[in-house]
């Protein structure tokens, strides 16, 4: 299995429209970075936020989730409580090939200041816009910046193509757009 280099993911990009909107250098003045790297992509997060309350005292349980466990917010920023997390979406659309697993990375700018990313990896063949956990670590109010890099995700191909991809199984999270919530 290879970590798949800026070339690649380029070609990808405009063959399969494996990620759009696709950048195709950095962007980094001013910003969080975002965009194609060495061997990775730094996804922006869009300005739509799920964040974490105990406002109705709900229990969280990923059997019987209550959507009542956060407070939607849109903007440019979101300020998530201390110890507490949101949840966000890429501003991409990501498509998958057979051959290929996806897995994400924080961003270090983010990571050196309490503040964690979440995403579980990108099977073969899933699509849509990702769900991104951020995590507040800290025991202060937390700023995201919507449109700025949040995560990188490295692309890893395989051997060959695997026998059962997630649109083989028809996985429930596929093509998602928005903030999707757990489902069972």
């Amino acid at each position: 299995m290879s970590v798949m280099p800026d070339s690649w993911i380029r070609r990808m990009a405009a063959e399969c429209r494996m990620i759009e909107p696709f950048v195709e250098t950095q962007k980094r003045d001013g910003v969080i970075s975002y965009g194609l790297s060495s061997y990775g992509y730094d996804a922006r997060v869009a300005d739509e936020f799920k964040i974490f309350t105990n406002v109705d005292s709900a229990v969280v349980d990923p059997k019987a989730f209550s959507p009542r466990s956060f407070v939607d917010r849109t903007g440019p920023v979101a300020i998530i409580p201390p110890n507490s997390f949101a949840l966000a979406r890429t501003v991409e659309y990501f498509r998958i090939p057979r051959d290929v697993l996806v897995v994400c990375l924080g961003k270090s700018t983010y990571a050196r200041c309490g503040i964690i990313v979440n995403v579980t990896p990108l099977e073969p063949e899933w699509e849509g816009q990702v769900t991104i956990e951020i995590s507040n670590t800290t025991p202060l109010p937390a700023k995201i910046y919507a449109g700025e890099g949040i995560c990188q995700f490295l692309f890893l191909q395989g051997a060959g193509p695997c026998e059962v991809s997630y649109a083989d199984k028809a996985g429930k999270y596929m093509q998602q757009r928005g903030v999707a919530l757990p489902r069972l």
